[in-house]
C-alpha cells in the first residue's frame, strides 16, 4: 500500500531528516511549518498518518490535534508526536488530546521507522474493519429485510387460506371479500393520516374481518330471514371468537386483523359491539372496514335481503354519518364515489 504521511515542523530541517529516514518505505509525503498549514492541508488532502511538532508559532501542534479528534473526517487518523519536550507533563497533555505516541528528538532512525509503520499497519487495520463492520451491518440489513419479507408473505398465505375457510361455512361470497378489500384500500389511501404501507395493511388484513363466524352455529348463520334477539347476540359474539385467537400474534397483519375483526362492529356515537366504543377510540383500520363492510352488504344479495340499489347505499351511508360511520371516511367515500361505485359494479 502507499501511505500518505503528513509532516509538521517550524523546521524545515527537522522535516528534511524525518523524509529522509522515511523515504526507504516508499511514503507519499507532505509538509507544513505551521499549525494553520497543517489544517488547511488536512482539509482537503486524504492522510494515513501525522507527525506532528508541539512548539510552533501561531496554532501549537497541541491544538491541532485537539482541533482533529473534534473533526469527524480527521478524528480516526493517528498523531504520533515529535518533539524536543521531553518532560512528563507534556507527554501526558499529548495523548490527553488524542494522540497515539510520543518521540523525543533527536530521535533514532529505526525508531521512528518501526513507529511510523506500525501505527499505519493498525490505522489500516482499522479502516479494513470498519469496512467489513460496514458491510456485514448492510448485508444483516438486507437478510433481516427478506426474512420480514418472507413473514410477511406467510401471513398473506395464511390470511388467504382463512378467508377460503370463511367463505366455506358462511353466506358471504369471494367478491364480498375481495370488494372489502378493495374499498377499505381506497378509503385508507385517500385518508390524509393512513400511510401508503397501512393502506396496504388493510387490505391485505381486511379479508379476515369475519373470521369469527367460524365460531358461529350453522343454524344461525345461514338462517334465512331475521335473526331473533337471542340468537343475534349469539352472532354478535363472532368479533370476540377472532379476538380470542388472532390477538395471540404480534405479526402486523395479524395484528391488524385483530384489530380489524374485534372492532369493524364498534359504531361512531358508541352504539356497536362488542365494547361500545366511540368516535376516535376505535382504531382506523376498523373504522374503514365498517363502512366498507356496511356498503359492500347493501348493494349486494344475501340469503337474508336482497340488494339495495346504490343510490339507497350512498343514502344510508350518508344519513348515518357521525352515528355508525366516521364523518370524515363518509366525506372521502362522498368525495370519490365513482370509484366505489366502480368496484361495487365489478
Amino acid at each position: 500500500m502507499s501511505y500518505k504521511v503528513l509532516i509538521v515542523d517550524d523546521v524545515i530541517e527537522n522535516i528534511q531528516v524525518a523524509m529522509n529516514i522515511l523515504k526507504e518505505e516508499g511514503y507519499d509525503f507532505s509538509y507544513a511549518k505551521n499549525g494553520e498549514e497543517a489544517l488547511a492541508l488536512l482539509d482537503f488532502n486524504n492522510f494515513d498518518l501525522v507527525l506532528l511538532d508541539i512548539m510552533m508559532p501561531g496554532i501549537d501542534g497541541y491544538e491541532v490535534c485537539r482541533r482533529m479528534k473534534n473533526d469527524p473526517r480527521l478524528v480516526d487518523i493517528p498523531v504520533v508526536f515529535l518533539t524536543a519536550k521531553s518532560d512528563i507533563d507534556s507527554m501526558t497533555r499529548a495523548f490527553e488530546v488524542g494522540g497515539v505516541d510520543y518521540l523525543t528528538k533527536p530521535f533514532h532512525a529505526n525508531e521512528l521507522l518501526a513507529r511510523t509503520k506500525t501505527h499505519l499497519e493498525l490505522y489500516t487495520a482499522k479502516k479494513i474493519l470498519q469496512i467489513h463492520n460496514l458491510s456485514l451491518r448492510t448485508k444483516l440489513k438486507e437478510e433481516q429485510k427478506r426474512i420480514y419479507s418472507e413473514l410477511e408473505e406467510n401471513q398473506k398465505e395464511m390470511i388467504f387460506i382463512l378467508t377460503e375457510l370463511v367463505e366455506s361455512v358462511s353466506d358471504e361470497t369471494g367478491r364480498h371479500i375481495k370488494r372489502v378489500a378493495e374499498y377499505s384500500r381506497l378509503l385508507a389511501q385517500y385518508h390524509p393520516a393512513v400511510s401508503e404501507g397501512d393502506a396496504d395493511v388493510i387490505y391485505h388484513a381486511s379479508p379476515m374481518h369475519d373470521i369469527g363466524k367460524m365460531g358461529i352455529p350453522e343454524n344461525i348463520l345461514h338462517k334465512k330471514g331475521s335473526l331473533t334477539k337471542e340468537e343475534f347476540e349469539v352472532m354478535k359474539t363472532h368479533t370476540e371468537i377472532a379476538h380470542k385467537y388472532l390477538k395471540i400474534s404480534n405479526r402486523k397483519l395479524m395484528k391488524a386483523a385483530d384489530i380489524i375483526a374485534y372492532e369493524h362492529h364498534e359504531k361512531y356515537n358508541g352504539a356497536g359491539y362488542p365494547r361500545g366504543l366511540q368516535g376516535r377510540d376505535i382504531h382506523i383500520f376498523a373504522r374503514i372496514v365498517a363502512l366498507a363492510d356496511v356498503f359492500d352488504a347493501l348493494t349486494h344479495k344475501r340469503v337474508y335481503k336482497d340488494a339495495w340499489s346504490i343510490d339507497d347505499a350512498v343514502n344510508y351511508i350518508q344519513e348515518h354519518s357521525g352515528d355508525h360511520f366516521d364523518p370524515e371516511l363518509v366525506a372521502i367515500f362522498k368525495e370519490h364515489l365513482d370509484e366505489f361505485i366502480a368496484i361495487a359494479q365489478d
